[in-house]
């Protein structure tokens, strides 16, 4: 197996996935909510990919087929792990903008029946 090659294409998967996080991100702070759900599938299949090829690294890796562990390799993991965490702290920050929303157009609503006196 082309270690390094493998381990490129983990940092591409990851790095395409973070792309797609901030993304989606974006899209929750703008209020643009329906573009979240598709912006988040495109995190997920990258992410799945990344992981793919991860796990036939470990498998080949059980059965004595990595003997040299690049510093490449190192990175591509590293990558990878702090893009699934970072999936994680995104979607709750995406959770909160979507609450803020609502409570801004409830607001907004009691405002506007305030100011009308209905």
């Amino acid at each position: 197996m082309d270690i390094e090659n493998v381990s490129m294409n983990i940092i591409l998967r990851a790095s395409n996935a973070k792309k797609h996080l901030y993304e989606a991100l974006n899209y929750a702070r703008e209020a643009e909510f329906s573009q979240i759900e598709s912006t988040m599938k495109h995190v997920s299949d990258e992410l799945l990919e990344a992981h793919k090829l991860q796990t036939k690294l470990i498998q080949e890796d059980t059965q004595g087929g990595l003997e040299n562990l690049s510093v490449l390799l190192i990175h591509a993991q590293d990558h990878l792990m702090s893009v699934i965490s970072e999936k994680s702290l995104v979607g709750e920050m995406i959770e909160i903008y979507c609450k803020q929303s609502e409570i801004s157009k409830k607001v907004d609503y009691l405002m506007t029946r305030m100011i009308d006196g209905s």
